[in-house]
């Protein structure tokens, strides 16, 4: 096996752009901004809220795939960079400097528009975002190579099932022994959040979704990425390239649904079950878009600007992901505090004008959520136009 192949991010020239990358990256922003705006949460359908607990929903997909996706991502700009020249360390400094950006941003976003020291939350997306990027992208400098990093996934998902199954939780006891596996607050995942910060500071108030003991799992949803990163880079075409993601889905789904028996799926303290689930879903949804948007293109003979045209509402949420979630999650801050009438800010006046002509909450709820899209979207558009992007 060629140098190129073990080692991608060494392979001489610009790596081709996956037109196919950016269509679900911003289908999963498109999808992330509706269920974080939905109206009336209480009434919404199904599928546009979390589970309540241990269980799946498709709203659960939307994080991991972002995540996800950010692995993928790590492997295609690493070798991009250092076909311009980039150095090691000049690459390793561009992580670093990326990484905390991208942290501060989430402060930002936590705790706009008060901006209140004592209530401000540590945790989050976007810190979720950044450590994981450091990480596996600091790993990925280190050694290009993909079975240690099998081995660091394999480490981090069975390590994690061993704390939260066997390690006791203080004050609390053994889990399934004396306390139920996984219980809402007698977990170690929550257990360690509450010995670090204080109630104001997490966002359920006793446990974080987004919590530090939960980072490791987290850490195996970005390896999965970098590891398909990894083979999309080598020199295959793209029918093998989305038969091999194919199957990898596959298998993905059956492992995370058989270890859901003894580790339940749960997105709010990302099991290792729900880790192989999600992205199990989320490299079936890979292939899907390999073999619509670029194989399609690649037997037309199209080139990137055909390829590109009729994926143009989903790709203005994928050039400028990170923008197009910043601003979706500054907005409400923005808007929740200008009142149109006592009592009624700006939101709730757009949802009780849908809700007035639409009776049904959870189809108003839905009409809601597709508005709150279309007017993030737009002022991307303009960026997309106009070929700016924003880059941390």
């Amino acid at each position: 096996m060629t140098e190129t192949m073990t080692n991608p991010a060494l392979a001489p020239g610009k790596p081709a752009r996956m037109i196919s990358l950016d269509v679900l990256r911003g289908l999963t922003i498109g999808f992330m901004i509706m269920v974080n705006n939905n109206g009336d949460g209480a009434h919404a359908y199904w599928a546009m809220k979390h589970a309540v607990w241990n269980g799946f929903t498709p709203t659960d997909l939307v994080f991991p795939t972002f995540l996800f996706l950010v692995g993928v991502a790590i492997v295609f700009s690493t070798a991009s960079r250092l076909a311009q020249g980039a150095t090691r360390q000049s690459l390793f400094l561009h992580t670093l400097r990326r990484s905390v950006i991208l942290y501060l941003l989430g402060l930002v976003v936590n705790s706009f528009p008060f901006f209140r020291l004592s209530t401000i939350r540590f945790y989050g997306v976007l810190p979720r975002i950044a450590i994981c990027y450091f990480v596996v992208a600091t790993l990925y400098l280190l050694s290009p190579g993909w079975r240690d990093k099998l081995a660091l996934l394999v480490a981090a998902l069975v390590g994690y099932w061993i704390l939260m199954r066997f390690v006791p939780v203080p004050g609390y006891g053994m889990p399934v022994r004396d306390i139920p596996l996984l219980d809402p607050d007698r977990n170690l995942t929550a257990w360690l959040d509450r010995q670090i910060f204080s109630a104001p500071h997490l966002y359920e108030r006793t446990r974080d979704p987004e919590g530090l003991l939960s980072t490791i799992p987290a850490l195996g949803t970005a390896l999965i990425g970098l590891l398909t990163g990894i083979w999309l880079r080598t020199e295959r075409s793209f029918a093998q390239k989305a038969k091999g993601i194919a199957v990898a889905g596959i298998g993905g789904v059956v492992l995370g649904g058989i270890w859901n028996f003894w580790f339940p799926i749960n997105k709010k303290l990302w099991t290792s079950s729900y880790v192989l689930f999600a992205a199990g879903l989320s490299l079936l949804l890979l292939a899907l878009a390999i073999w619509i948007v670029d194989l399609r293109g690649d037997e037309k003979n199209l080139d990137h600007a055909t390829r590109s045209r009729p994926w143009t509402v989903l790709l203005v949420f994928g050039a400028n992901s990170i923008a197009a979630y910043v601003l979706s999650e500054l907005l409400p801050g923005i808007l929740e505090n200008i009142h149109v009438a006592p009592g009624m800010n700006v939101l709730q006046w757009v949802y009780g004008g849908i809700h007035h002509f639409i009776p049904d909450a959870a189809f108003a709820s839905l009409l809601y959520s597709l508005a709150y899209v279309a007017f993030c979207w737009i002022p991307m558009y303009v960026l997309y136009r106009r070929r700016i992007f924003i880059k941390i």
